[in-house]
C-alpha cells in the first residue's frame, strides 16, 4: 500500500474519526427507534412468538422516505453532506461492529433468564437467548431491519453523490444502480407487514448472528457494487447490457417479492386468489400454487438475481463486485437448508407429500 494510502486510512480510523462516526451511528439509530415508538402506524398482529401473540407497527415506510427527504434536504442545503458517509466508511464500519458486538452483550445478558435459551455463553451470544425482545414496546428483530436497509440506501446516496463531487456527473451504470437499489429497499419498507411470518420473527433468536447480520454485515457490504462504481473504468454501459441488465432485475424482482406476498396472501386468506385460480394447498397448511407450486425457495432464487443485477452494471472490470452475490447464493442455499430441516420437524409427513409434489428448491428442472 502506497505511504500516502497508509496515511488516509490513518486518519480514516484515527480515534477521533471513529468516535464521530459512533456518535453519527449512535443519533442514526437513536432518531429511528424513537420514530419507532412515537410516531403513528398501521398496526397488525402476527402469528404466534413464543406461545404469545405479538403486535408490530409498520412504521418503516414512512421512516424511510423521511429520512431520504431530510437526508437529501440537508444535503442540498449545505448543512451536510451525503458524502461524508462515503470518507466515514472505514470509520462507521469499525462503529457499527463495536455497536454490534455490545448489543450483543447487552441481549445476552438482558436473556440470562429466558426458558429454553440457548445453552452456554458462546451459544447463547452467537445465536440469542430471547425469541423476540422488546424495548419500549418495540420488537427489536422488527426494528433492526429499518437502520439496516435505510443505512444501505444512505451509503448508496453518498456513492452517487461522491462520484458526482468527484467527475461532475453520475455514470449510466451508477444511475442504474440507484434505481435499482432504491427500488430494492422502498418495496422491502412497502412490504413490511410480510416480515411478520418470516422464519428470522418467528424461529430465530435475536443475538450476534442476527445483530452482526443488520448492522454491519447488509449496510456495509450489500452496497459493495455502488462503492466500486464510484471509480470504475469509464467504459460506457452499452444499451444492450443495460437492457439485459434491467430485464434480470425485474425477473429477479418478480420472483422475489411474487413468491412472498403469494405466500403472505395464502397466510392471511386460504382461499386467496393465485394468478387468477384459487390457491391450492395440501391440507390447507401448505401452499401448492402459483411460484411454491413450482419451487421451494424461488424467493432466494429472485434475490440472488437482483443481487446479481446490481453486480453486472459494475461490468467484467473486477471479480470484487461479485463477492456479493456469489456470498449470498452460498447463504441462502444453506439457508434453504436449515429451512427444509424446520419444515420437516414441523409438518412431517406432510412434508414428504409436499416434496413429491414440488420437486425443485430453487432451480426448476435443474435444483
Amino acid at each position: 500500500m502506497p505511504l500516502s494510502e497508509e496515511r488516509l486510512l490513518a486518519s480514516a480510523l484515527s480515534p477521533g474519526a471513529v468516535l464521530e462516526a459512533a456518535a453519527l451511528l449512535l443519533v442514526f439509530v437513536g432518531v429511528l427507534f424513537l420514530g419507532s415508538m412515537a410516531l403513528p402506524g398501521t398496526r397488525i398482529e402476527g402469528p404466534q412468538v413464543d406461545g404469545k401473540s405479538r403486535t408490530y407497527r409498520l412504521i418503516g415506510l414512512a421512516l424511510f422516505l423521511a429520512t431520504m427527504v431530510v437526508m437529501a434536504l440537508a444535503h442540498v442545503s449545505g448543512w451536510f453532506s451525503l458524502s461524508a458517509l462515503h470518507t466515514r466508511f472505514a470509520a462507521l464500519f469499525v462503529a457499527a461492529n463495536v455497536f454490534s458486538f455490545a448489543l450483543s452483550g447487552l441481549l445476552y445478558w438482558r436473556g440470562a433468564r429466558a426458558q429454553e435459551a440457548a445453552p452456554g455463553f458462546w451459544r447463547g451470544f452467537f445465536f440469542g437467548r430471547d425469541l423476540s425482545p422488546a424495548w419500549f414496546g418495540v420488537d427489536l428483530k422488527m426494528f433492526s431491519y429499518r437502520p439496516s436497509l435505510i443505512g444501505l440506501a444512505l451509503f448508496n446516496a453518498s456513492f452517487a453523490v461522491a462520484q458526482y463531487e468527484t467527475y461532475g456527473g453520475l455514470t449510466p451504470a451508477m444511475a442504474l444502480y440507484q434505481v435499482f437499489t432504491f427500488l430494492y429497499v422502498l418495496n422491502y419498507f412497502q412490504f413490511e407487514h410480510g416480515m411478520v411470518h418470516t422464519w428470522d420473527l418467528i424461529s430465530e433468536r435475536f443475538g450476534w448472528m442476527l445483530v452482526w447480520g443488520d448492522y454491519v454485515l447488509v449496510p456495509f457490504f450489500y452496497c459493495l457494487a455502488g462503492w466500486w462504481l464510484i471509480d470504475a473504468p469509464a467504459e460506457p454501459l452499452s444499451l444492450p447490457a443495460a437492457g439485459a441488465i434491467v430485464l434480470l432485475f425485474i425477473l429477479g424482482f418478480w420472483l422475489f417479492r411474487g413468491a412472498n406476498e403469494q405466500k403472505h396472501r395464502f397466510k392471511r386468506d386460504p382461499g386467496a386468489t393465485i394468478w387468477g385460480q384459487p390457491a391450492r394447498s395440501l391440507d390447507g397448511r401448505l401452499l401448492v400454487s402459483g411460484f411454491w407450486g413450482i419451487g421451494r425457495h424461488l424467493n432466494y432464487t429472485g434475490e440472488i438475481c437482483i443481487y446479481l443485477a446490481f453486480a453486472l452494471t459494475t461490468g467484467f472490470a473486477s471479480w470484487v463486485p461479485y463477492l456479493l452475490p456469489a456470498w449470498l447464493a452460498c447463504l441462502l442455499w444453506h439457508r434453504s437448508k436449515r429451512d427444509e430441516r424446520r419444515c420437516r420437524a414441523k409438518y412431517g409427513e406432510l412434508w414428504w407429500r409436499y416434496k413429491q409434489r414440488v420437486r425443485y428448491s430453487m432451480l426448476p428442472y435443474v435444483y
